[in-house]
């Protein structure tokens, strides 16, 4: 393998504040709430290295057994990592009941407090192995009752090639791996939130706490911001992906573990009003695009509430009147769905800032 794996203290660690992998402490299917203790504490402002390992090849439907799982694929035992060994070993989830994703967090952040904003900037995205998985399951993709055709989970094993123009993620086209379709890699977190009050919340729909968007425009350099519901914020990442498709149909996408440094920002909520309005939704922004967000469990209801989100960040950010927002919005951005499997489905929306360069 080309790429180096970074295994659990092994490789560059951009921060001086580091959240390894520790089975006895992340949230495996379940997403933090208000009573959990922060695995750490930083200030507004600080940056914080993130171990993050993927579900697939560690699940009950794959083995429990990460070693066996990817050893079939041809991957050496040494490029297994650790830590989604010693998760797999640690039985710390209820199959029936809890969602797939191990949760990294929570984070707490000092100061913060419902009705702030806290802003989580992806900072960077280092992949831990050259490989990943995509898999079809219990008939939750777009085609489901056509795929599985045998009701069997399909797991896709998916490896990184390297050659003159970067690095590929590679699918076979068909099942004696001759042939091979590529494509380029795009590095996110799916998952990326804000504790809840009350009980611990599934891990797979997501909500106004963010949880797993799955918007993969959460890349290096981008950003989420999400309303601050519990004292501290409590921040946590998980579901990490080396690529994905708007919509991803089949389930999953090319999941794979990433070393992720996040910065966590504080807009207290007697400014948050200005810069967000009420932030009903997880609000993306890259250095080129406002991607308000909705989410339903029915798709249509999704883009109907992401077409009021962008009316109502429009009004908040450029004072732009309703009725000309709406106008806007059918001219010139582009409404995109996110993810359609995750019980509760997401559209977003990409709003070029440029467009509104000097309107303030």
């Amino acid at each position: 393998m080309t790429q180096p794996v970074l295994q659990p203290g092994v490789g560059p660690i951009r921060s001086a504040h580091h959240l390894p992998v520790d089975p006895e402490h992340v949230h495996w299917g379940r997403l933090p709430n208000g009573d959990d203790r922060p695995a750490i504490t930083v200030p507004s402002g600080a940056e914080v290295t993130i171990d993050t390992v993927s579900h697939e090849g560690i699940l009950p439907d794959q083995g429990s057994d990460p070693v066996a799982f990817f050893g079939r694929h041809g991957v050496a035992p040494e490029h297994v990592l650790h830590d989604a060994v010693a998760i797999a070993r640690s039985g710390h989830r209820d199959p029936a009941a809890d969602g797939p994703h191990v949760v990294s967090g929570p984070i707490a952040v000092e100061g913060a407090e419902p009705g702030d904003v806290l802003t989580m900037t992806v900072v960077e995205t280092l992949p831990r192995v050259p490989y990943g998985v995509v898999s079809n399951r219990h008939g939750r993709g777009a085609l489901h009752g056509e795929y599985p055709v045998d009701g069997h989970t399909v797991s896709v094993f998916a490896d990184v090639v390297t050659d003159d123009d970067g690095s590929w993620g590679r699918i076979p086209l068909t099942d004696d791996r001759d042939r091979f379709a590529r494509f380029p890699l795009a590095p996110f977190l799916g998952v990326m939130g804000v504790a809840t009050p009350g009980e611990r919340l599934h891990s797979v729909p997501p909500g106004r706490h963010g949880g797993n968007i799955d918007v993969n425009l959460l890349q290096a350099g981008a950003q989420l911001h999400l309303p601050v519901l519990v004292p501290g914020a409590l921040a946590y990442v998980g579901d990490p992906h080396f690529a994905q498709g708007d919509g991803e149909v089949a389930l999953t996408a090319m999941e794979a573990s990433l070393r992720a440094t996040v910065r966590f920002d504080l807009t207290p909520s007697a400014d948050a009003a200005a810069r967000f309005g009420d932030l009903v939704w997880p609000l993306v922004e890259t250095h080129e695009f406002l991607v308000p967000t909705g989410l339903d469990a029915d798709l249509d209801e999704a883009v109907r509430a992401c077409v009021r989100h962008a009316i109502a960040i429009l009004g908040a950010r450029y004072g732009m009147e309703a009725h000309l927002a709406y106008a806007y919005l059918s001219a010139a951005t582009d409404f995109n769905v996110s993810q359609v499997v995750d019980l509760v489905t997401g559209s977003h929306a990409r709003i070029r800032k440029s467009d509104f360069e000097g309107t303030r």
